[in-house]
C-alpha cells in the first residue's frame, strides 16, 4: 500500500502539472496500472474484510470469555485479566485444549 504522500506527488504531477501516466509511473517507480488506480482515488482506499473473522476453536467459548472482559470492566486496571490468563482459565474451568476442545 502506498502512503498518503505518494498519491499525492502522483495526482498532483498527473492532474496539475500534466504528466502522462507513463512517465508518472516510470518517475514514481510504479507501474502504470498503479498510476490509474492512484488517479481515480483521491485519497487510498482502506482494506476492508469481505466476510467477517471466523475462530471455530473459540465459537462455543464466546459467552465465557464475554463474561470475563466484562467482569474486567467492573475492576481496576491491574486487575484485568490478560489473554494467556483467559487461556487458562478456559482450560482449566471449562475443558478448553487448544488443538482440540470438548465442551
Amino acid at each position: 500500500m502506498y502512503s498518503v504522500e505518494m498519491y499525492q506527488r502522483i495526482r498532483r504531477a498527473c492532474h496539475v502539472e500534466g504528466m502522462s501516466i507513463r512517465e508518472a509511473a516510470k518517475q514514481f517507480g510504479v507501474h502504470r496500472k498503479t498510476v490509474k488506480k492512484i488517479l481515480s482515488f483521491s485519497i487510498p482506499p482502506g482494506y476492508q474484510r469481505s466476510q467477517p473473522i471466523k475462530y471455530p476453536k473459540l465459537e462455543n467459548f464466546k459467552g465465557v470469555i464475554d463474561a470475563i472482559l466484562a467482569d474486567d470492566r467492573l475492576r481496576p486496571k491491574k486487575q484485568h485479566h490478560t489473554a494467556k490468563r483467559i487461556l487458562e482459565r478456559l482450560r482449566d474451568e471449562h475443558g478448553f485444549l487448544r488443538g482440540l476442545h470438548h465442551c
